[in-house]
């Protein structure tokens, strides 16, 4: 299990900081910033801390609806989603890497939906972000 490293509640990560962090991997997180910007328009993007365990994590949102969550890591980060049946349906034919397909189905499926955690160590799966965004808005 990674190591939080953004868990003092007074003091909520600043973007050189979590550059630092987040090392090479922070262009991902920069390309998602973009992609939403150029893709979505007006959404929120929030840091909330969700206690000593879990650390600060930018949660955004499309008006009041979660889209999904970003966690950093030492050197990488996660990216957090929360699925309903509907977006699971879309998912699965969605082409999205066969992989994130079989951890959203085994995963526990909550009244909330299924979560998705992505680890993001590199380019990887930046293209299924980016449709998984989409489904997201539109499921």
């Amino acid at each position: 299990m990674q190591e939080i490293v953004f868990d003092d509640k007074s003091r909520m990560p600043e973007e050189k900081e979590l550059e630092k962090i987040i090392g090479k991997n922070f262009k991902q997180w920069k390309q998602i910033d973009e992609h939403v910007k150029e893709n979505i328009g007006d959404t929120t993007a929030d840091w909330k801390f969700y206690g000593k365990n879990y650390g600060w994590q930018l949660k955004t949102l499309l008006k009041k609806r979660n889209l999904f969550f970003r966690i950093p890591y030492q050197s990488c980060f996660k990216v957090v989603f929360v699925f309903g049946d509907r977006a699971v349906k879309v998912i699965e034919k969605s082409g999205i890497s066969g992989d994130l397909i079989e951890t959203l189905m085994n995963a526990k499926k909550y009244a909330e939906g299924r979560g998705l955690q992505i680890d993001i160590k590199n380019q990887k799966y930046m293209d299924d972000i980016k449709k998984l965004i989409q489904i997201k808005i539109e499921n």
